[in-house]
């Protein structure tokens, strides 16, 4: 579980790539490492401490900024990855230059002193890679450092920058880079609320997709810069359009200021207005909107079937283990199975033609030796292959079965790139997790076609990323009850002539 590697060394696909996520490992480039580090510095810091060391991304921008500078700087780190240092030294890094590296973990077992300036690209390890035990320790570290527990979906990069926080010194500097669920997850306002009332936060940088630092990777990456100084009221906050460039590094040495040019814009926000948009989202002037999708729809999340492969069917298959129609449910799995925005009949038959899945096999919760007898059959094979034992699956009683959904009306397909998506379900279909059922209120004909007016257009879905939690390349991911905070702006509800039943006077916040 170790921090950071170089973009352009990436691996391209399969095992390398996966074990690199297991460890969270991903390179920082050369032009953001050494931004970073200016930034750091600029308080006539004599080290940089980085936290999770990696294959020294970080160490190397100091030595080149100092040498830029004309200043000596001292390094310390830590790491729990030898394999890492290895390759730290590898590229270049001398002994000398990792002596003063600790192999430790630094958020359950940090160094003793304080330091002025720390930089970091911290593991990015998802929360449902880490163990139950490490969960129930980092809740323990949460309590305790910022007087609440953060939601178990925090991922332990959260916890890589409380900790480099309690260690910052005063007047200190922290440069971080990590993903926008930093500040776009659930946790995020107890997060931000104890660091912009407990220390300043100076800056939050941006990219464009195109001038990603990690362009291969599914993540949507922030740059955030905080002093341990008396709290400010406003922030700057800065998109980078071009990789690469010189602008970002100049900029982070010097004063912050407000600029437009043809890398970087930067403006300045205040910190109340960028906890309820999003540090990651560029600013809304206007926060109030009169209408949210709750106000015409309630949302759901598809079914979790918890093992797709044994659930989710063929019709050749359910065919062949001779399941009977009334354990089979119509299904819809994958969003790219869905190429535009209406499932119909036909869609289903061409994907069963193609052999996909489209049967969602969904035994009720009787005794094993009620079923017919193909299905208990079935049941047992799926027994034998300690399916039961699987997380999400031994939470049911029995564990087969299956999870019920009413039949949605409406789809959204909540996590693509560019592409999120409402569908109108014209063939009853049930959707699993790759989908939300969206719910209208109200049900007759002539007020579901003019909500699917609404929501299909372009300004409803512009707002989307509003509501979503953003990834790599333009991807963003809605979850349910922030999918139900979705403004419905006024001309679209005016085009379509959608009449809401909620109070006028009512003005809803997202």
């Amino acid at each position: 579980m170790n921090p950071q590697i170089e973009v352009q060394r990436l691996p391209a696909s399969g095992p390398e790539r996966e074990a690199l996520r297991v460890k969270g490992q991903f390179w920082t480039p050369e032009w953001v490492a050494e931004a970073m580090v200016a930034y750091a510095i600029s308080n006539d810091s004599d080290h940089v401490f980085d936290p999770a060391v990696g294959a020294g991304a970080f160490f190397r921008a100091a030595k080149k900024v100092a040498r830029e500078c004309g200043r000596r700087l001292a390094l310390y780190g830590a790491e729990i990855d030898p394999d890492a240092l290895l390759q730290a030294a590898q590229d270049g890094l001398s002994p000398d230059d990792l002596g003063n590296v600790k192999i430790t973990d630094f958020v359950l077992h940090p160094p003793p002193q304080s330091y002025d300036s720390i930089v970091a690209n911290p593991p990015y390890i998802r929360h449902h890679r880490l163990s139950s035990t490490l969960k129930s320790q980092l809740k323990a570290f949460s309590r305790q450092t910022i007087g609440a527990t953060l939601d178990g979906r925090a991922g332990l990069h959260v916890y890589f920058l409380i900790r480099a926080l309690q260690l910052l010194s005063a007047r200190g500097r922290l440069a971080f880079i990590m993903p926008a669920d930093t500040c776009e997850g659930v946790f995020a306002p107890i997060l931000w609320k104890w660091i912009t009332t407990k220390y300043q936060l100076e800056a939050i940088i941006t990219f464009t997709p195109e001038a990603s630092p990690f362009p291969k990777i599914d993540t949507n990456p922030l740059i955030f810069l905080i002093r341990n100084s008396a709290p400010q009221a406003t922030f700057k906050w800065a998109q980078v359009r071009r990789a690469g460039t010189e602008e970002l590094k100049t900029w982070l040495a010097g004063d912050l200021a407000v600029t437009t040019n043809d890398d970087m814009h930067v403006c300045c926000r205040n910190i109340s207005e960028g906890i309820a948009t999003g540090f990651s989202r560029p600013p809304v002037r206007d926060r109030q909107t009169r209408h949210v999708l709750a106000d015409v729809a309630s949302v759901l999340r598809g079914i979790a079937t918890g093992a797709n492969e044994f659930f989710f069917l063929t019709n050749q298959q359910a065919h062949e283990l001779n399941i009977p129609a009334d354990f089979l449910l119509p299904a819809i799995g994958r969003t790219r199975d869905v190429t535009n925005d209406k499932i119909t009949f036909q869609l289903l038959q061409d994907l069963d033609r193609a052999g996909r899945p489209t049967m969602l096999f969904a035994p009720d919760g009787r005794k094993l030796e009620s079923f017919p007898s193909s299905v208990r059959q079935y049941l047992l094979r799926g027994q034998h292959a300690g399916l039961h034992k699987r997380p999400l699956i031994a939470q049911r009683r029995p564990w087969y079965k299956m999870e019920t959904r009413r039949v949605p009306l409406i789809l959204f397909a909540y996590l693509g790139r560019r592409n999120a998506r409402f569908i109108r379900n014209f063939a009853g279909v049930t959707p699993l997790t790759g989908f939300l059922c969206v719910y209208p209120h109200q049900e007759d004909e002539v007020f579901i076609d003019k909500l699917w007016q609404v929501l299909r257009h372009p300004e409803t879905i512009a707002n989307l990323h509003l509501v979503g939690k953003s990834y790599g390349q333009g991807a963003i991911k809605v979850e349910p009850r922030a999918l139900e905070r979705l403004p419905l702006p006024l001309s679209a509800l005016a085009e379509a002539e959608l009449p809401i039943r909620t109070r006028e006077s009512q003005l809803r916040l997202l």
